[in-house]
């Protein structure tokens, strides 16, 4: 197991992954985390040393520049971030400005377009319970966030649009979610890839796929409490949507996000190994790799406790 938080972790084979991934990214299936800002990872994929001011850990230096370590090793990241806010030029301009030419990153739509109520919680303020006069809304998505990241199209590998779950007095079915969403995908320019996660498992239909294989765009195989688990997921007919996979295994069937960050912050070790999803992610790894498909593969820390040593497990030989 993994030693206290700042020590090198006896055994973890950096330099080894990084090669490792590297081979794969050379077949189009790039794999990384959900976000990169964890201290837990240092004695991982970052060295302590690089962090120091006046010999002791700087956490705000290490929040500022750790993405450049990160990149050392892993080929990709998903920027969960942008899910929160518009990003603006200056932000994009310093982001990618920290990593290579070839490295990628994904990003989540902000949820200003995703959200159909926001939840009444109070970081949404004077708009929680409220209808969101944004979602769908394709002069918002352009304007705010993809005229903004358009310079940067090379860097970016896919667009992930999630959904929360909605109520039934949201989208009584899946056919009624379809009507909005599909001619807002039909109108998607062509620049970025796209990908939709949902967690509503029952909309999971012959109608869903369709409508996504029709513009291309692919389904996001997602671990999530509620969601059917990988396996079921990605063997689901029709489920390949696109020329491209997206996966991001970020809990165990049946698990809250909470619980998940209770028992496993700060992330430093693997606290719940996960087989099936394990399995499951080696299956996808083999089917873009015989079908010759770009796959974007991300995992979170709350899937198992550490995702370097998730990671790890589905690449090591």
């Amino acid at each position: 197991m993994v030693g206290p938080l700042f020590e090198e972790e006896a055994g973890f084979d950096r330099a080894g992954l990084a090669g490792r991934l590297r081979a794969l990214a050379d077949q189009r299936i790039l794999i990384g985390g959900s976000s990169w800002k964890y201290a837990g990872w240092l004695g991982q994929i970052y060295s302590r040393e690089r962090y120091l001011s006046r010999g002791r850990f700087s956490n705000t230096a290490f929040q500022a520049e750790c993405l450049r370590e990160y990149a050392e090793t892993f080929p990709i990241v998903c920027g969960d971030f942008a899910f929160y806010q518009f990003p603006s030029v200056e932000f994009w301009r310093k982001l990618f400005g920290q990593t290579p030419a070839h490295f990628q990153f994904a990003f989540k739509v902000p949820e200003q377009i995703t959200c159909k109520v926001f939840p009444a919680h109070p970081r949404y303020g004077s708009q929680g319970g409220k209808e969101n006069s944004a979602f769908l809304d394709r002069a918002t998505l352009h304007e705010m966030f993809l005229r903004p990241l358009l310079p940067h199209r090379a860097q970016t590998a896919v667009l992930i649009f999630e959904f929360g779950a909605f109520a039934k007095t949201s989208f009584p079915a899946a056919g009624e979610f379809l009507d909005r969403l599909d001619p807002f995908l039909a109108a998607l320019p062509p620049e970025f890839r796209y990908a939709v996660e949902i967690r509503n498992p029952e909309f999971l239909t012959p109608d869903y796929f369709a409508c996504l294989r029709s513009r291309g765009v692919a389904h996001v195989y997602n671990a999530w409490s509620r969601m059917p688990e990988l396996g079921r997921q990605i063997a689901m007919p029709g489920s390949v949507t696109a020329d491209f996979l997206v996966c991001r295994a970020l809990l165990r069937h049946g698990r809250q996000y909470a619980g998940a960050v209770a028992s496993f912050a700060p992330y430093t070790e693997v606290r719940d190994p996960n087989p099936e999803a394990r399995e499951s992610m080696r299956a996808l790894i083999g089917r873009a790799r015989e079908d010759k498909k770009f796959l974007f593969l991300f995992v979170n820390n709350r899937l198992e406790g550490n995702a370097p040593l998730t990671i790890l497990s589905l690449v090591d030989s």
